[in-house]
């Protein structure tokens, strides 16, 4: 497709990702490209990338499937079925759209979250779980199935709250109470991910340590992966 045809496809869908497709075409997400870069360099940055198997679960349009491959990742699988088959969202249209404008080598499984586990989709040095762990009924089943597929680290980004309280803890919102999406169901705080995490086996696990609405854990099985000598173990 030229530029214009290009641009035309992007109108047609709403986007939550805004990624790059060339051509000076930027796709118009919720989510923008400041918001994006300051995320990745959260995620990513303190990984070595090159050369890495990554599943990124719950991909929605792909932005961190692409910048996974775009950071030098050998194989990147993007996993989705909420998103993916939401009429509204048509995620997996606009996954498809962006992947075949970028021209990446990046696979793609419909799955969704209570299915994963190594036997069905593999194990990886990185596991992106972004976004997921709040929406899901049962977030510590999610967590431990996403941890499952982890062979170096688990990058989990969560809405959190209760950051008051030192005990592990999760607050639940009935119906659609925090910021009227009836898919948000919890709010944790950071020692509950840490507590979480440190029962699913791994070695050290890098987070914050105050309060915030959202907050970025990298769990490591060991430090192969790591970047800075913080995270090395």
């Amino acid at each position: 497709m030229d530029a214009a045809a290009i641009a035309e496809k992007v109108r047609q869908y709403p986007w939550f990702h805004s990624i790059d497709l060339g051509h000076g075409i930027i796709t118009p997400g919720a989510k923008t490209p400041e918001i994006h870069a300051k995320e990745a360099a959260a995620f990513f940055d303190p990984i070595s990338m090159s050369g890495c198997t990554v599943v990124d679960i719950g991909a929605w349009n792909g932005f961190y499937s692409f910048e996974a491959k775009r950071r030098g990742a050998q194989r990147v699988l993007s996993t989705d079925h909420f998103c993916w088959n939401h009429q509204h969202f048509r995620g997996r249209e606009t996954f498809e759209l962006a992947r075949s404008v970028l021209g990446l080598d990046i696979e793609a499984r419909d799955i969704d979250v209570p299915h994963l586990s190594p036997e069905k989709v593999g194990t990886f040095d990185v596991v992106l779980f972004l976004g997921v762990f709040y929406h899901l009924f049962d977030p510590i089943d999610g967590l431990r199935r996403a941890a499952s597929l982890a062979k170096e680290v688990l990058v989990i980004e969560t809405h959190t709250a209760l950051g008051e309280m030192d005990r592990p803890a999760m607050v639940m919102y009935p119906r659609d109470e925090l910021d009227g999406d009836p898919t948000n169901w919890w709010g944790p705080n950071n020692a509950c991910i840490r507590e979480l995490l440190n029962t699913m086996g791994f070695v050290k696990i890098d987070g914050p340590t105050t309060p915030a609405a959202r907050a970025v854990f990298h769990a490591w099985r060991s430090s192969r992966l790591a970047v800075s000598a913080s995270a090395r173990i």
